[in-house]
Protein backbone atom coordinates (compact mmCIF):
# COMPACT_ATOMS: atom_id res chain seq x y z
CA UNK A 1 0.00 0.00 0.00
CA UNK A 2 0.95 3.14 -1.02
CA UNK A 3 2.40 5.73 1.95
CA UNK A 4 0.61 9.20 2.11
CA UNK A 5 2.48 12.25 1.85
CA UNK A 6 2.46 12.81 5.50
CA UNK A 7 4.01 8.92 5.60
CA UNK A 8 6.53 9.67 3.23
CA UNK A 9 7.82 13.26 4.54
CA UNK A 10 8.26 11.97 8.29
CA UNK A 11 10.66 9.15 6.73
CA UNK A 12 12.00 11.45 5.06
CA UNK A 13 12.92 13.61 7.85
CA UNK A 14 13.81 10.56 10.06
CA UNK A 15 16.59 9.65 8.02
CA UNK A 16 18.27 13.04 7.24
CA UNK A 17 21.06 12.26 10.12
CA UNK A 18 22.10 9.06 8.51
CA UNK A 19 21.32 10.09 4.85
CA UNK A 20 22.81 13.48 4.95
CA UNK A 21 24.97 14.10 8.43
CA UNK A 22 22.25 16.50 9.72
CA UNK A 23 19.07 16.69 11.23
CA UNK A 24 16.16 19.30 9.98
CA UNK A 25 16.79 21.26 12.02
CA UNK A 26 20.46 21.50 11.74
CA UNK A 27 19.77 21.88 7.67
CA UNK A 28 17.37 24.65 8.33
CA UNK A 29 19.79 26.71 10.75
CA UNK A 30 21.97 26.86 7.12
CA UNK A 31 19.30 27.78 5.30
CA UNK A 32 18.50 30.82 8.15
CA UNK A 33 22.20 31.79 8.10
CA UNK A 34 22.49 32.12 4.10
CA UNK A 35 19.99 34.70 4.42
CA UNK A 36 18.26 33.51 1.01
CA UNK A 37 14.69 33.53 1.00
CA UNK A 38 13.53 31.73 -2.15
CA UNK A 39 12.76 27.89 -3.02
CA UNK A 40 15.10 28.02 -5.98
CA UNK A 41 18.00 29.37 -4.24
CA UNK A 42 17.66 27.12 -1.27
CA UNK A 43 17.81 24.06 -3.93
CA UNK A 44 20.80 25.98 -5.39
CA UNK A 45 22.75 26.12 -1.96
CA UNK A 46 21.67 22.33 -0.90
CA UNK A 47 22.51 20.67 -4.03
CA UNK A 48 24.76 22.74 -5.35
CA UNK A 49 27.34 23.31 -2.14
CA UNK A 50 26.02 20.54 0.33
CA UNK A 51 25.33 18.00 -2.28
CA UNK A 52 21.89 17.01 -1.15
CA UNK A 53 19.47 15.11 -3.43
CA UNK A 54 16.75 17.12 -5.52
CA UNK A 55 14.17 15.04 -2.91
CA UNK A 56 16.48 15.80 0.54
CA UNK A 57 16.88 19.52 -1.07
CA UNK A 58 12.75 20.21 -1.76
CA UNK A 59 11.42 18.89 1.40
CA UNK A 60 14.14 21.13 3.48
CA UNK A 61 13.13 23.67 1.67
CA UNK A 62 9.85 23.30 1.63
CA UNK A 63 10.39 23.14 5.15
CA UNK A 64 11.96 26.36 5.64
CA UNK A 65 9.57 28.29 3.61
CA UNK A 66 6.54 26.47 5.17
CA UNK A 67 4.60 26.36 2.04
CA UNK A 68 3.14 23.42 1.44
CA UNK A 69 0.17 21.72 3.12
CA UNK A 70 2.31 19.77 5.22
CA UNK A 71 4.14 22.53 6.72
CA UNK A 72 1.85 25.52 6.38
CA UNK A 73 -0.18 26.17 9.56
CA UNK A 74 -3.08 27.08 7.91
CA UNK A 75 -3.69 25.39 4.40
CA UNK A 76 -7.12 27.60 4.22
CA UNK A 77 -4.90 30.69 4.03
CA UNK A 78 -2.56 28.75 1.09
CA UNK A 79 -5.65 28.88 -0.68
CA UNK A 80 -6.87 31.87 0.03
CA UNK A 81 -3.59 33.84 -1.22
CA UNK A 82 -4.08 31.96 -4.51
CA UNK A 83 -7.49 33.54 -5.29
CA UNK A 84 -6.62 37.17 -3.47
CA UNK A 85 -7.27 40.09 -5.15
CA UNK A 86 -6.92 40.19 -9.33
CA UNK A 87 -7.71 35.97 -9.01
CA UNK A 88 -10.59 36.06 -6.66
CA UNK A 89 -13.49 35.91 -10.27
CA UNK A 90 -11.59 32.30 -10.27
CA UNK A 91 -12.64 31.14 -6.93
CA UNK A 92 -16.10 30.31 -7.92
CA UNK A 93 -14.70 27.75 -10.49
CA UNK A 94 -12.25 26.41 -7.77
CA UNK A 95 -15.20 25.60 -5.11
CA UNK A 96 -16.81 24.18 -7.84
CA UNK A 97 -14.01 21.49 -9.04
CA UNK A 98 -13.48 20.31 -5.40
CA UNK A 99 -17.05 19.73 -4.96
CA UNK A 100 -17.33 17.71 -7.86
CA UNK A 101 -14.16 15.58 -7.35
CA UNK A 102 -14.84 15.21 -3.62
CA UNK A 103 -17.92 13.39 -4.82
CA UNK A 104 -15.88 10.51 -6.70
CA UNK A 105 -14.59 9.02 -3.28
CA UNK A 106 -13.76 9.69 0.32
CA UNK A 107 -10.41 8.87 -0.56
CA UNK A 108 -10.30 12.28 -2.31
CA UNK A 109 -6.86 14.27 -0.75
CA UNK A 110 -6.76 17.79 -1.09
CA UNK A 111 -3.28 19.36 -0.51
CA UNK A 112 -2.78 23.22 -0.87
CA UNK A 113 0.95 24.26 -1.64
CA UNK A 114 1.71 27.86 -2.09
CA UNK A 115 0.46 28.17 -6.14
CA UNK A 116 -1.53 25.67 -6.84
CA UNK A 117 -3.74 22.68 -4.99
CA UNK A 118 -2.78 18.75 -5.38
CA UNK A 119 -5.69 16.48 -6.00
CA UNK A 120 -4.62 12.92 -4.74
CA UNK A 121 -5.82 9.12 -4.24
CA UNK A 122 -3.24 7.07 -3.73
CA UNK A 123 -0.80 9.20 -5.96
CA UNK A 124 -1.67 12.80 -7.04
CA UNK A 125 -4.37 12.68 -9.96
CA UNK A 126 -5.11 16.38 -10.44
CA UNK A 127 -3.65 19.69 -9.62
CA UNK A 128 -5.71 23.59 -9.45
CA UNK A 129 -4.01 25.97 -10.45
CA UNK A 130 -4.77 29.85 -10.71
CA UNK A 131 -2.45 30.89 -13.40
CA UNK A 132 -3.70 34.23 -14.22
CA UNK A 133 -6.45 36.44 -13.04
CA UNK A 134 -8.86 34.99 -15.72
CA UNK A 135 -7.37 31.47 -15.79
CA UNK A 136 -7.61 28.28 -13.56
CA UNK A 137 -5.09 25.70 -15.21
CA UNK A 138 -6.45 22.00 -14.10
CA UNK A 139 -3.53 19.77 -14.95
CA UNK A 140 -4.53 16.08 -15.04
CA UNK A 141 -2.78 12.44 -14.71
CA UNK A 142 -4.01 10.90 -18.22
CA UNK A 143 -0.76 8.89 -19.38
CA UNK A 144 -1.59 7.26 -22.56
CA UNK A 145 -4.21 9.30 -23.40
CA UNK A 146 -3.91 11.22 -26.22
CA UNK A 147 -4.41 14.97 -26.05
CA UNK A 148 -7.20 16.42 -27.92
CA UNK A 149 -9.25 19.54 -28.51
CA UNK A 150 -8.90 21.68 -24.65
CA UNK A 151 -7.51 18.58 -23.39
CA UNK A 152 -4.24 19.61 -23.97
CA UNK A 153 -0.95 18.15 -23.64
CA UNK A 154 0.71 19.81 -20.13
CA UNK A 155 4.01 21.25 -22.00
CA UNK A 156 6.06 23.84 -20.10
CA UNK A 157 2.77 23.79 -17.79
CA UNK A 158 3.69 21.88 -14.79
CA UNK A 159 5.94 18.15 -15.44
CA UNK A 160 3.77 16.52 -12.55
CA UNK A 161 0.89 16.24 -14.88
CA UNK A 162 0.10 15.26 -18.39
CA UNK A 163 -2.80 17.09 -19.57
CA UNK A 164 -3.77 20.98 -19.09
CA UNK A 165 -7.45 22.31 -19.71
CA UNK A 166 -7.92 25.98 -19.26
CA UNK A 167 -11.05 27.07 -17.63
CA UNK A 168 -12.11 30.80 -17.73
CA UNK A 169 -15.56 30.76 -16.42
CA UNK A 170 -17.73 28.12 -14.16
CA UNK A 171 -19.72 26.66 -17.06
CA UNK A 172 -16.28 25.39 -18.20
CA UNK A 173 -16.47 22.92 -15.52
CA UNK A 174 -18.52 20.62 -17.45
CA UNK A 175 -19.16 16.16 -17.78
CA UNK A 176 -16.49 16.08 -20.60
CA UNK A 177 -14.10 17.85 -18.00
CA UNK A 178 -15.33 16.16 -15.43
CA UNK A 179 -15.03 12.57 -16.81
CA UNK A 180 -11.51 13.36 -17.52
CA UNK A 181 -10.71 13.75 -14.22
CA UNK A 182 -12.88 11.06 -13.17
CA UNK A 183 -10.69 8.88 -15.35
CA UNK A 184 -7.23 10.02 -13.53
CA UNK A 185 -8.89 9.39 -10.34
CA UNK A 186 -9.82 5.99 -10.95
CA UNK A 187 -6.26 5.28 -12.60
CA UNK A 188 -4.59 6.70 -9.36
Amino acid sequence: MAKSPEEMKAAMIAGLPEKTGKSLEEWLKILRASKLTKHKEFMTLLKGEHGLTHGFANMIALQALQSDSHTASDTDALVDAQYAGAKSALRPIYESLLAAMRKFGKDVEVSPKKAYVSVRRNKQFAILQPSSATRLDVGINLKGIEPSGRLEPSGSFNAMVSHRVRLSKPGDVDKELLGWLKQAYDAS
